[in-house]
């Protein structure tokens, strides 16, 4: 991500690599302070949070191969 803060739209994209722990110093701060401005997004946190203890995370070989293959055509246009 660039330096400049975060909107909604940034939080919805990158929230699993927040929840992951895989998301640089900078980007996490600039994240963690949208969530203090954001009611909305906070919420949007706590809801995938509480997803995540209820029902797992799921791993690549739980997801059938037909499925798999759908998500990647999504995901290769989605940005196209």
């Amino acid at each position: 991500m660039s330096g400049a803060e975060f909107d909604c739209e940034d939080v919805v994209e990158v929230v699993t690599d927040y929840l992951e722990g895989v998301m640089a110093p900078e980007d996490r701060r600039r994240f963690e302070r949208h969530l203090n401005d954001c009611d909305g997004c906070l919420h949007y946190l706590e809801q995938m949070q509480a997803v995540i203890r209820l029902v797992g995370r799921p791993t690549v070989e739980s997801v059938p191969p037909e499925t798999m293959a759908g998500l990647l055509r999504k995901f290769r246009t989605w940005r196209g």
